[in-house]
């Protein structure tokens, strides 16, 4: 099998970068079109100093779901406005469904993320789920995206939360890249991972343990520092090119699994990303060292590292074993791993995750009143 790695065409970022969206369109097409989420259309676009109306880019509002009733609205709107370059703007599932979009229409796509919530920006990969939020499917696109245009300052203004869950989202970027490479699985390019992939990949988690924790603090001040420059480009440019060009294994297959359970779907994509990190450190029954600083990792930023923190608090065991059935359908990325990888397993690995996430809360509780 051939090695694989796949990029996007430019990666800009910096303070006041959406200034530089009407020329990008310009340099790619004759007409544009902006799918942008409600936030963005409210909050983002007013405050960038462009007036799109006199540049004649129309803007479309996003429904909130990636699912195929709205990649159908989009792509008759593209194909009645004549639209030769496609923007996506927002979040996650906003820009999945204008990556679709783009892709079926054979037209270039910008991707402007708001928020640094997951690593789907420079993919060439997007997920579909139901109108009800369920997982669905994978649906991979010809190209990466043409442009990926990263305004910290609009990110810097967003909730913390967001850049949190990014950060779980890209926690696992190493750990399923070391996966695929040991036990010699594709990528999502359909090969194997060139040593570029696995050092972004590794690249990745390395600075999110450096400057994830000063990030975080950034964000709740609504500052742009270093730090916080640092981990925006983690969750979305080293996490996008690692995952995609090194593989994914048993974190986003957890994920995928806990999407059936409605409980969950309150919670953010890297926030259940996370838990499934945890979770494929005891399916792959990692150091102990490396699982207590992922942990303490976890804990310091505010990722969940219980079930409680995705919504299942007190789940039923047969409740839980349908999103391990879930994780392990046919063709999903947790039989990456090495060895046979069965519901069972994955049941047993959520419930040691979520006791040792449990257990170090408690010892927690116990300092601080033994301090106080």
């Amino acid at each position: 099998m051939l090695k694989k790695a796949v990029f996007p065409g430019t990666y800009i970022q910096g303070v006041g970068a959406m200034r530089e969206l009407a020329a990008l369109i310009a340099s790619l097409g004759a007409q544009g079109l902006i799918l942008a989420s409600p936030s963005v259309q409210n909050k983002v676009l007013p405050r960038c100093g462009v007036d799109w109306g006199a540049l004649a880019i129309p803007i479309e509002v996003f429904r909130g779901e990636c699912s195929e009733r709205e990649l159908g609205r989009l792509s008759a709107i593209v194909a009645e406005k004549r639209v030769d370059v496609l923007v996506g703007m927002g979040g996650g599932k906003t820009i999945d469904t204008a990556k679709i979009a783009a892709d079926r229409a054979g037209i270039p796509i910008i991707v402007v993320p708001t928020i640094a919530s997951s690593d789907a920006p420079c993919s060439g990969c997007a997920v579909v789920y139901s109108e009800d939020g369920v997982f669905e499917s994978v649906c991979y696109q010809k190209m990466n995206p043409a442009v990926v245009l990263v305004d910290v300052e609009v990110i810097a203004a967003a909730p913390t939360r967001f850049l949190v869950a990014g950060m779980g989202d890209a926690l696992s970027t190493w750990f399923e890249a070391r996966s695929c490479e040991r036990s010699h699985s594709v990528n999502e390019c359909g090969g194997h991972a060139t040593a570029a992939g696995l050092g972004i990949a590794r690249l990745c988690y390395e600075t999110l343990l450096s400057h994830g924790f000063a990030a975080k603090l950034a964000s709740e001040e609504r500052l742009v520092t270093p730090a916080l420059e640092r981990i925006i480009e983690a969750n979305i440019l080293l996490s996008g090119i690692g995952f995609e060009s090194a593989g994914l294994a048993a974190a986003h297959a957890i994920h995928n699994g806990l999407t059936v359970l409605a409980e969950t779907h309150s919670f953010f994509h890297g926030e259940k990303v996370a838990f499934g990190a945890l979770t494929g450190l005891q399916l792959t029954d990692a150091p102990s060292d490396e699982v207590s600083t992922v942990y303490a990792f976890c804990e310091d930023v505010g990722l969940p590292t219980t079930l409680a923190g995705v919504g299942l608090a007190n789940v039923d065991r047969d409740k839980l074993m349908a999103a391990a059935e879930g994780a392990c359908a046919p063709g999903s990325s947790i039989h990456h791993e090495a060895g046979e990888i069965t519901p069972r397993r994955v049941l047993d690995a959520m419930l040691a995750a979520d006791a040792l996430g449990r257990q170090r809360s408690a010892r927690r509780r116990d300092r601080s009143r033994n301090v106080s």
